[in-house]
């Protein structure tokens, strides 16, 4: 099985820690390919930077969802991935959606931790957007700026833990899910210091990802994830062109 992780952000050293935790958390004979995009922001934190990163990540899917068995949206929040369901031939997920759905195995009320307060807006808008805000808890996030995305573990690590501690006794959460790529396999690190449940996005997303692929559901040919009708275009790429006229069910 070959997984495919776009990251839609510009940022090849979050790249690697997604590549790195997909590894670790892939069962034995699946492959992973780990894309950065080539243009948008080093990190997304508002609704402009994630459309920015759903562009990228529409293009990268275009150029190179041949031979994959599924495609993950790396980046929390998920940018473009609904838009992608409607034209992918094969599943997909991301790391938002994956990872709600392991907390809610887990426990009744999830917090997020996420790398900023900017940020809070857009998660709760795509966690309404999944019809989870029933079991959101709280959404808590760092307070300055990062100037080192790539390490925000080693430099915002204890911080993170503290933000999360605080979600576990302030606002009742049964289920931590530590938000954004940069944060992938912090959880494997900081489990035994939390008294709840800590998800990770990318663990999370190569784990659904596989057993979506195992199951063999199919692919909509009718409802709202049918693909787009065939209209006149220009301007798209010959990938996403070829995406569109080649879409499943046609």
């Amino acid at each position: 099985m070959k997984l495919l992780l776009i990251n839609p952000n510009i940022s090849t050293s979050v790249s690697q820690l997604i590549h790195d935790e997909a590894v670790r958390s892939a069962c034995p004979g699946t492959t992973v390919e780990v894309l950065t995009a080539r243009s948008g922001v080093a990190y997304i934190e508002t609704r402009f930077e994630a459309m920015l990163g759903a562009h990228a990540a529409a293009q990268l899917a275009a150029e190179h969802h041949a031979g994959a068995d599924a495609v993950i949206v790396a980046a929390f929040g998920d940018p473009g991935l609904l838009a992608l369901r409607e034209v992918l031939p094969c599943p997909s997920t991301g790391l938002t959606e994956a990872a709600l759905a392991s907390a809610c195995l887990l426990g009744q009320r999830f917090s997020i931790v996420a790398i900023s307060q900017r940020i809070r807006a857009w998660y709760v808008e795509t966690v309404h957007a999944y019809r989870l805000e029933g079991r959101l808890a709280s959404i808590r996030g760092l307070d300055e700026s990062l100037t080192d995305i790539g390490n925000v573990q080693g430099n915002q690590g204890d911080r993170l833990v503290a933000l999360a501690e605080s979600c576990v006794r302030e606002d009742g959460a049964d289920v931590i899910v530590l938000a954004g790529a940069p944060l992938a396999g912090l959880a494997r690190s900081i489990a035994g210091r939390l008294p709840v449940p800590v998800v990770d996005g990318v663990s999370s997303a190569v784990r659904h990802a596989e057993t979506l692929v195992r199951m063999g559901a199919g692919r909509a040919r009718t409802g709202s994830f049918a693909p787009p009708p065939i209209k006149p275009h220009q301007g798209l790429s010959k990938e996403v062109a070829a995406l569109l006229a080649q879409a499943p069910g046609r």
